[in-house]
């Protein structure tokens, strides 16, 4: 199977695209696609390519209803969602790939990974959960897309995940919120369906002072593989991966070292 141009892969699934790199790296020896938290976009993960070896291949994905792909409506539903990202991702599955996936990200990673399992019997070389309990166990926090604007409001600036600004400007409010409801929909709503466990290594990561997140629900990820579990705690609230990248990816590249030849981390200046 072909690696396609960005033009091939629209014209061909008839929708945007979902893989921010102007360009794919023909000598990588696998991809790293990586899913963003609620109301972030894949800019997330800006400098992750810089850092990484170069045999990987990051591939920050984005999800519709932002950045370039801000005049599709976003997902509300987990099923139509995965399906779409599915249908998107698969031309460039050629390679072995990992998923990373972040609070939201991390049940989108999970349900694609279980998806491409069922429909071609693929499976990623590792699967990185970070910022999400295992999906088994309920979410004991009440939901919060269908609050009316203040409170919804002020409950995600309780969460510190959404910059003042969005707040502060009517234009930047007006455009970040119904985003943001919309993923908190999708997260909220979601409801795990009991399946085969997935076949491959799954690395459960989080904050050690995230206030919704505890080691018990992180390490109940270890049910959803027949294979290598590992966890991980990093010190940081939810957003750690952003205060404490380098450790993050230090720990990345160390798991998915044994799939190509060894070469160091690169670290920024």
């Amino acid at each position: 199977m072909g690696i396609p141009t960005d033009r091939t892969h629209r014209e061909a699934s008839g929708e945007g695209n979902w893989i921010n790199v102007r360009k794919l790296n023909p000598w990588a020896e696998m991809r790293l696609f990586c899913f963003p938290y609620s109301g972030a976009g894949s800019s997330l993960f800006a400098a992750w390519s810089r850092i990484l070896p170069q045999a990987i291949d990051v591939c920050p994905v984005e999800l519709p209803g932002r950045s370039t792909r801000l005049a599709e409506p976003p997902y509300r539903q987990m099923e139509p969602l995965i399906q779409a990202a599915a249908n998107a991702l698969l031309p460039y599955l050629n390679k072995p790939f990992a998923l990373f996936g972040h609070s939201l990200g991390a049940l989108i990673a999970f349900e694609l990974s279980r998806e491409l399992q069922e429909r071609c019997d693929i499976q990623p070389v590792h699967l990185f959960m970070s910022g999400h309990g295992a999906p088994q166990i309920p979410d004991p926090q009440p939901p919060i897309h269908n609050l009316p604007e203040p409170e919804f409001v002020e409950k995600l600036r309780a969460l510190n995940g959404t910059p003042d600004a969005v707040f502060e400007h009517p234009e930047l409010r007006a455009l970040m919120l119904p985003i943001l409801r919309a993923d908190f929909e999708l997260c909220e709503t979601y409801v795990f369906t009991s399946t085969q466990p997935l076949q491959c290594p799954v690395t459960a990561l989080g904050g050690c002072q995230d206030p919704y997140l505890d080691r018990n629900t992180l390490q109940a990820w270890a049910a959803q593989t027949t294979k290598r579990f590992s966890m991980h705690m990093f010190p940081g609230d939810h957003f750690y991966l952003q205060t404490s990248q380098g450790a993050l990816l230090e720990l990345i590249a160390r798991e998915l070292n044994p799939h190509f030849a060894y070469q160091q981390v690169r670290h920024t200046s």
